[in-house]
């Protein structure tokens, strides 16, 4: 495949926005070589400006569970727009939304919308820290929240000791009160609470990983984290901006039995459009302005042509009574054809997968926390990425993404990526 107009493009936007991306893990830095430019998707495919049809494992991060140009979706949005695209007031359709995903979503009353997963996750530990009177919070080595500033935090000296920031613009001062663990690590959870008696606001998790690749919890470690924050009085907030409506039509909640005390949701529950969420108990989300002593504000939150895309997806997802077992299935497919044809090409790997979510990782090494998943070959991933795209076939362009599958894609689609990647280490031979 040639991408000469994607060259051309990328050299263009260098020019005029930083690294020539909107965010970093378009740029190729990790995989090296130039970003794909896209013109248009539809269904389970990329065009790009080359005019190479790809089958996309992206799907926009997540939110295309039912395929890109999705027809119900796109006309909501038309028809939302002729009669104007944002009006900073209260309109019919959010409190549609909200009346919809609160009865698809166990334990949570009421819900606000905002305009991205970073937000949704920023505003929930602030609504924790005005809650509980707390100011520090558990975060995850390894789970991405955004990039808020308590968020961009590593380990110091320990996963016990307060965090440093790890990028410039992020203050020692917020820092000090994100505390690190290891995920899937009880005792280092349990020794910060020890550490920190009757300081801790909020332990925010995603309960099944997407940002070190997929990396299920394992078993009664998300039933520990809720019974160590229910002792400590601290809130358990589940950062489902992956999860949510993926998983299951209640998210990762309905799916592992576990209750969170307050929720955050992003990708699947804008339609494609830019959409977050965070939901809780009525107790919990009355602390929020203008009823409550918890300010957050967005002039374009509820934005009536994001509420109809979200809406209309949603709506689709819950009249769908087989779609998770279709995407169960058809992930499960990809999985089981993956792993014949690496093991018959004597390829080290591991594959983690929880429900649509899927990752391949280039070492025989079980993944379960941030660690275990940078022992993979990331040379191997490098030209696994690189031959998969010559090959018309698009994953995330970072060893530590999850994919994510499409309802659109067909058992046509997914032979042909296993025929791909058994391509891949053929070439090796």
């Amino acid at each position: 495949m040639l991408y000469q107009r994607s060259s051309q493009l990328f050299a263009e936007a260098e020019k005029v926005i930083p690294g020539g991306v909107n965010s970093p893990v378009r740029a190729f830095k990790s995989v090296g070589g130039t970003p794909i430019f896209v013109k248009k998707a539809i269904g389970a495919y990329l065009y790009d400006e080359d005019g190479n049809k790809l089958i996309d494992y992206i799907n926009s991060w997540g939110p295309m569970i039912l395929g890109h140009a999705y027809e119900p979706v796109v006309n909501a949005i038309i028809e939302k727009a002729k009669l104007g695209t944002s009006f900073g007031m209260p309109t019919e359709i959010e409190t549609k939304i909200a009346e919809l995903a609160v009865s698809m979503v166990p334990n949570i009353d009421k819900i606000r919308f905002v305009n991205s997963g970073t937000e949704a996750c920023m505003s929930a530990i602030r609504l924790a820290r005005g809650f509980t009177n707390r100011e520090k919070i558990i975060k995850f080595k390894g789970c991405y929240h955004g990039h808020s500033d308590s968020f961009l935090i590593e380990a110091g000296s320990g996963a016990v000791t307060f965090g440093s920031p790890n990028s410039p613009g992020v203050t020692v001062g917020t820092a000090k009160d994100t505390l690190l663990a290891n995920y899937n690590d009880l005792e280092s959870v349990k020794q910060l609470f020890e550490s920190n008696q009757n300081e801790i606001a909020a332990l925010i998790i995603e309960p099944v990983a997407g940002n070190m690749g997929c990396v299920p919890p394992k078993k009664g470690f998300l039933e520990a984290l809720r019974l160590l924050c229910t002792q400590h009085g601290t809130l358990l907030i589940f950062d489902e901006v992956m999860t949510g409506f993926r998983l299951a039509r209640g998210g990762a909640q309905e799916l592992l039995g576990i209750a969170a005390d307050i929720v955050t949701f992003g990708k699947v529950i804008g339609g494609g459009l830019p959409v977050g969420a965070f939901a809780a108990r009525q107790e919990i989300m009355d602390y929020l302005a203008p009823i409550g002593p918890v300010y957050q504000a967005g002039t374009l939150s509820g934005n009536p042509l994001a509420m109809a895309a979200g809406l209309t997806m949603l709506q689709a997802i819950e009249s769908d009574l087989e779609l998770y077992t279709r995407l169960e299935q058809k992930t499960a497919y990809l999985e089981a054809g993956m792993r014949k044809v690496l093991a018959e090409n004597n390829v080290a790997h591991s594959i983690n997968r929880v429900g649509s979510m899927i990752s391949v990782f280039f070492d025989n090494k079980p993944v379960f926390d941030f660690e275990s998943a940078g022992y993979g070959d990331n040379d191997t991933f490098k030209k696994f990425f690189h031959r998969l795209l010559k090959q018309g076939v698009y994953i995330a362009p970072s060893a530590y993404e999850t994919w994510f599958i499409t309802d659109a894609l067909t058992y046509d689609d997914l032979d042909f990526t296993i025929n791909a990647v058994n391509a891949v280490f053929q070439l090796e031979r």
